[in-house]
């Protein structure tokens, strides 16, 4: 199935984030790796602050990180859909055996935590403020470590939307959302939505990715 073209930024289209010197070059760093490339872009943000460093991950993590430059929406009704019917996972996770294989090296069962963060805006909300906010916040995940990847849509005509954070662990998750930005947007939740919902999901890998299955999350 040909997958939907959604990466725009909130408040990209209004003329939030301009191009600036510290932007990021797309033609030196790209979600396809070169080896021994060290950045990789995670999310819609370019800027040298919103890249993932691969030499802060083990194997596993990192592997998952690189696959993830193909992760891709499949389907319009995304804001309502099942979350694992609406990606296309088996072609990540089939990237992610194609580049174990290639690394030599062996791919030991691992589990990642899964974000899906569903909502809808209210008609009075301004775009560019909560593009703004979305953006800080990015960047401070992505700071403390273990944020692999970072997806989300436009509103559809009901104004619902989903976004998605794929993390190392449910602790990086945890810490990546202290800081100042992430309160600020928090603040801001009742303001800017009429709805929203987090689901959270466990994302399991078996050794050398012979399988893999997204269940909910359970401590």
């Amino acid at each position: 199935m040909a997958s939907v073209d959604i990466q725009t930024a909130p408040g990209a289209e209004l003329g939030v984030f301009e191009k600036t010197s510290t932007q990021v070059d797309l033609r030196e760093i790209s979600p396809e790796l070169a080896p021994g490339s060290r950045y990789l872009i995670q999310s819609p943000y370019t800027e040298q602050e919103h890249l993932l460093d691969l030499e802060t991950l083990n194997h596993e993590n990192a592997l998952l990180a690189r696959a993830l430059s193909r992760f891709r929406v499949l389907r319009h009704d995304y804001a309502t859909a099942p979350y694992v019917d609406s990606f296309n996972w088996p072609e990540v996770l089939e990237e992610v055996k194609r580049l174990a294989a290639e690394s030599g090296k062996e791919f030991k069962e691992t589990s990642f935590y899964i974000v899906a963060f569903r909502s809808r805006i209210k008609k009075t909300t301004e775009y560019a403020d909560l593009g703004r906010l979305d953006k800080a916040a990015h960047a401070e995940a992505v700071a403390s470590g273990g944020f692999l990847k970072y997806w989300f849509g436009e509103p559809d005509s009901e104004l619902a939307n989903l976004a998605t954070c794929i993390w190392r662990t449910r602790e990086d998750a945890k810490k990546g959302g202290t800081g100042p930005a992430h309160r600020k947007a928090a603040g801001a939740t009742r303001a800017m939505y009429a709805f929203w919902r987090i689901d959270q999901h466990r994302l399991i890998i078996r050794d050398n990715v012979e399988s893999w299955e997204i269940i909910p999350w359970e401590e």
